[in-house]
């Protein structure tokens, strides 16, 4: 009987691999991953939301001027529209929870180099409307008639 040879493999991604993903979407894993890293330290429950909604303001705060003041504006509309949402971060974007499921989260355009950003609606939000309904809206303003859209949309996706 002869020794198997061994194949030398490595861990390394190979350069398509490396390529699957742009920066911007490793960046977004990272934050994922160091969210549940901070969701499953200790700590009582009002202190986990005030150090949330903390994180969300600062991610807020950090943003380029134009998504900087629609989400400031979006975070707003969430507090006092659906106060019952919690706010969090995921995927490194301001997010707003129920019942611990991410429900609504605001993407800026720069995130992702996009030519606008969104504000999104998860599977768990309410919005179903026949066999097919959006769930990512694109912001560029807003206004009164766009402020009190988006407040009927979470109206909608929250009950």
């Amino acid at each position: 009987m002869t020794d198997a040879k061994k194949t030398s493999r490595s861990t390394k991604p190979t350069d398509a691999a490396a390529e699957g993903f742009t920066d911007e979407e490793r960046s977004a894993m990272k934050a994922r991953a160091k969210e549940v890293r901070a969701a499953s330290r200790g700590g009582s429950a009002a202190d986990k939301a005030a150090a949330a909604e903390a994180e969300v303001v600062a991610k807020i705060a950090e943003m380029p001027e134009e998504d900087r003041a629609l989400a400031e504006k979006v975070h707003s509309l969430v507090k006092t529209v659906t106060p019952e949402l919690a706010p969090r971060l995921w995927y490194g974007m301001p997010a707003y929870a129920k019942d611990g499921k991410v429900l609504c989260f605001f993407k800026p355009a720069s995130k992702f180099k996009a030519r606008y950003a969104t504000l999104g609606f998860s599977d768990v939000a309410g919005l179903d409307d026949g066999v097919m309904w959006p769930t990512e809206f694109a912001l560029t303003g807003l206004g009164p008639a766009v402020e009190e859209r988006i407040a009927t949309l979470l109206k909608t996706a929250a009950h």
